[in-house]
């Protein structure tokens, strides 16, 4: 029997109404599949129900209805998140896999943007509010942050997986040993929630240690009351020194005679939460003379 005819045999008794799905799945499955590449940190997800679980927590905030999936490789997460009733985009920075979302996707257009997010204008597709969504590639899931913190005014929802050591250290609280500068930017402007735990065997290849999804969620916070540059380098600084008090750790920053005495100064960067941080770069701008 011919393929066409195998093909034909294969879908006979499918009803309508399934039909298109399922001869999509069906043709996803014959395509050859995109090999996971080291350079670019790639783990792709296989377990299908982890997929759905990450999806659901998509929630649109404040009404957003347009989702940007970071990294969706061979789209085991795309496939959900379409199911969502937010419009899709999806960047990836890997040629071989933009050749294969087009091909699997091909009602998604110019909705699949090849290249590097850290280093795309979202702005120029997404010129308004928006969610991300994705599986994160391990070796840049920090810069993505410091990139969201960027776009912090026009992102209103991260829901993303990472590894798990990075995931906590977002969630931590003040006084936790994962407690770090991430989380104290990244809780300036979102509300963070751990949501589970991935062990390494549901990827291919499987990584060497467990991951985590969080989602973050825009808070009513639309400036600090402060200098939030001066805000950037107090709390880089405080961090600096992990084992140190804040009066060693921010010795480079000019502080008031009278501040000095000041027993916050005494406790270390990780006891301290965004208020207190908030707090400490008043007084170091007051002690440039406002400057």
């Amino acid at each position: 029997m011919s393929r066409r005819g195998q093909i034909s045999r294969t879908f006979r008794n499918i009803p309508l109404f399934l039909g298109l799905q399922v001869i999509k799945i069906y043709l996803s499955l014959r395509m050859e599949k995109v090999k996971p590449k080291k350079h670019l940190g790639q783990h792709f997800l296989t377990d299908l129900s982890i997929a759905e679980r990450i999806a659901k927590a998509v929630r649109g905030h404040d009404g957003v209805n347009k989702v940007l999936e970071i990294g969706p490789g061979m789209g085991v997460l795309t496939d959900y998140l379409l199911k969502n009733p937010q419009e899709l985009y999806l960047i990836e920075i890997d040629r071989e896999s933009i050749a294969y979302l087009h091909k699997k996707y091909p009602e998604l257009g110019d909705r699949i943007i090849e290249g590097d997010y850290l280093k795309y204008d979202a702005s120029r597709v997404l010129p308004e509010k928006y969610s991300i969504a994705g599986n994160f590639p391990y070796n840049i899931s920090s810069q993505i942050f410091f990139k969201v913190l960027e776009e912090k005014d026009r992102v209103t929802e991260v829901v993303c997986m990472l590894q798990k050591e990075v995931a906590m250290r977002i969630a931590s609280p003040k006084g936790n040993k994962d407690y770090g500068i991430l989380s104290v930017l990244l809780q300036a402007w979102y509300d963070i929630e751990y949501l589970f735990t991935v062990p390494p065997t549901v990827f291919d290849p499987p990584p060497k240690v467990n991951s985590g999804v969080i989602r973050l969620t825009r808070n009513s916070v639309e400036k600090l009351d402060c200098d939030e540059m001066l805000f950037f380098k107090v709390v880089k600084g405080g961090f600096s020194t992990r084992r140190k008090t804040l009066r060693n750790a921010l010795k480079s920053f000019e502080l008031t005679e009278e501040f000095k005495t000041h027993p916050i100064l005494d406790k270390r960067a990780e006891q301290l939460d965004v208020a207190d941080f908030v707090f400490l770069t008043q007084q170091i701008k007051e002690g440039r003379g406002g400057n």
